[in-house]
């Protein structure tokens, strides 16, 4: 069956109005993007730090309405719920209905990160290579982290390279869980996974079922979160988030533990690096493609 998608743009401040006439209309879906971006890059991508919902100052909004859904009436209907709605700009066009399932494994195949570490989709048989390995079975869902993303290959070797026997992880703005994940499979006895996102939860909870470990995974919004220090603590989310979070972040670490950050474009590492050296030692730089980690020890 195809879709109807409506595209339009309004401010930020016009945002929740906007996406609740929407929904309201009986979108399926509501999809927010940088409505001045030129193409729909990385640099066009928005992850608000841990508890934060920032946006754009215009964004473009798009709306999945089934398929049977009359463009005129839609539009009508948004005239009455708000004058201020500027509907100059709205798009509609069909979305034809596609097996999503596939089109998401046929960009999606078995990956090794590190010495043991395998990523494998959830209904694709592990490679020959991988038997002897570490196998973490994905389903990403609607949230971030398939392995696929520098950030998520830059921790994920980092992880690799540790002995996490008997230790319990921190998974910081977890995403689908695949770093939560890996370290359980690794060797971690526990792990705690925080996100601001419920789908993320979801997924991550989800993913620790598939993998045979949702008993030693807890998930927490960041205001549930109970107040704790751990040996290893590994952050992929944005710097802007990471200078935001530094305190939040260097208290989560017990002494003498780790911490990885990621989602640090090149460039941005220096001013990271001379944040967090008030906690932490034996900072270093790594750097896969345009993206950063940032690794350190917590001072005693």
């Amino acid at each position: 069956m195809p879709f109807l998608e409506l595209s339009l743009r309004c401010r930020a401040d016009d945002e929740h109005r906007v996406e609740n006439a929407l929904n309201d209309l009986g979108a399926l879906s509501v999809t927010l993007m940088d409505a001045d971006a030129a193409t729909p890059n990385e640099q066009a991508v928005l992850e608000p730090g841990v508890g934060e919902t920032p946006l754009w100052p215009e964004i473009t909004m798009i709306a999945l309405f089934p398929g049977d859904t009359l463009a005129e009436l839609v539009l009508h209907a948004l005239e009455s719920f708000d004058d201020g709605i500027d509907l100059s700009q709205a798009d509609f066009r069909e979305v034809a209905d596609q097996d999503w399932e596939r089109a998401w494994m046929d960009q999606y195949v078995p990956l090794s990160f590190g010495r043991r570490t395998w990523i494998v989709p959830w209904n694709m048989e592990a490679p020959p290579e991988a038997r002897d390995g570490v196998i973490v079975r994905l389903d990403p869902g609607l949230a971030f982290g398939s392995g696929t993303h520098p950030t998520t290959a830059l921790c994920l070797r980092w992880l690799d390279s540790l002995v996490l026997r008997g230790k319990t992880v921190l998974d910081f703005g977890c995403g689908s869980g695949i770093l939560a994940l890996a370290a359980l499979k690794l060797g971690a006895e526990r792990a705690v996974g925080v996100d601001n996102d419920p789908q993320a939860l979801a997924a991550s909870a989800d993913n620790a079922e598939r993998n045979g470990v949702g008993d030693l995974l807890s998930v927490y919004a960041p205001e549930t979160e109970p107040p704790a220090t751990y040996p290893v603590v590994v952050a992929n989310i944005l710097a802007s988030a990471l200078d935001a979070l530094a305190e939040t972040l260097a208290a989560r670490v017990a002494p003498g533990g780790v911490i990885a950050m990621s989602g640090i474009l090149a460039g941005q590492e220096h001013a990271l690096i001379e944040r967090y050296g008030a906690w932490f030692d034996q900072l270093e730089a790594m750097q896969d493609g345009d993206w950063m980690r940032i690794t350190g020890v917590r001072k005693e």
